[in-house]
């Protein structure tokens, strides 16, 4: 049976709610997800909390889950998302982050709005990332941001993405996903993008982080697997997503959508609609508790 990656991501379901989910809920949480059956998280980030309080608690809460898990567990790939050189020394100062994320865009208008950062600011922090990850024997995931298109006016195609895999690929970066970071991308638009790119940077594991409306995203999963990609980002409910999408409707891919899509394949993912049950409640009850 074919298998594929799924990363949940509850840090980005998270960090835009509108009331901060105390560290002993985020904990529990996190435990359900590997109850589950998920070995690849998303499950905090270090970055100022003026800016997203929801994870100033980041490294309380690795703290306390690392105390948590039983010394028998199965190998967990737990990514902290780093925008600055300040996360990347907190993220490389917490036990139990295995993988360092970083968010780096190819378009202009969005890096300064979200980072304020230049073109070559940002690619040598990423070239900082690598020599620090490599050293410390983390991981390092980068997202290339805006990748299926550019609502900005400013010059976008498949060109500037294979420029960017290959740049990533010669300073070792070996794991990449390309995210339709306001959710605006069709089926098919994805499916073309990384069929375009994906054979330019043989030995990159490259993915995809998809944000969508709720009855966009079985069509964008299928579009992308069908192209290639074996690793996808998501989140139950589809819960979060980015503030930049100006549409309501507009988030995370629903990991339950992505296992039942999948599954329909004959694809093996780790998890099963039974075994996410606990986690799906779990999550309806932040939903209702902390979103409003």
């Amino acid at each position: 049976m074919e298998s594929a990656k799924l990363i949940e991501c509850p840090r980005d379901a998270w960090q835009g709610l509108s009331q901060v989910i105390p560290a002993n809920e985020k904990v529990a949480y996190h435990r359900a997800l590997i109850a589950a059956g998920f070995r690849h998280i998303d499950a905090v980030s270090f970055v100022s909390p003026k800016y997203v309080p929801q994870m100033a608690d980041s490294e309380q809460v690795m703290g306390s889950l690392q105390t948590s898990l039983p010394p028998t567990s199965l190998a967990l790939e737990i990514i902290g998302i780093v925008v600055n050189e300040m996360g990347m020394e907190r993220a490389l100062k917490t036990p139990g982050v295995t993988t360092l994320g970083y968010p780096y865009s190819i378009s202009a208008h969005f890096r300064q709005a979200n980072a304020r950062m230049t073109r070559a600011e940002s690619r040598a922090l990423v070239e900082r990332l690598r020599a620090a990850t490599k050293t410390a024997e983390r991981q390092l995931v980068v997202y290339i941001s805006m990748a299926f298109g550019n609502n900005y006016g400013e010059p976008w195609g498949p060109e500037l993405i294979e420029d960017t895999l290959v740049w990533l690929k010669d300073i070792g970066v070996r794991t990449v996903s390309l995210a339709d970071t306001i959710g605006t991308a069709s089926p098919e638009l994805v499916g073309g993008v990384f069929s375009a790119v994906k054979n330019c940077v043989a030995g990159i594991e490259l993915g995809v982080h998809l944000h969508s409306r709720p009855d966009g995203a079985a069509e964008k999963i299928l579009a992308a697997y069908e192209a290639g990609c074996r690793r996808f980002d998501s989140a139950l409910t589809g819960l979060g997503g980015c503030p930049f999408a100006g549409d309501d409707l507009v988030g995370n891919i629903p990991t339950e959508i992505v296992v039942h899509t999948l599954a329909n394949k004959g694809v093996d993912t780790g998890v099963t609609t039974d075994s996410l049950a606990p986690a799906l409640a779990l999550t309806n009850e932040i939903r209702a508790k902390y979103a409003h």
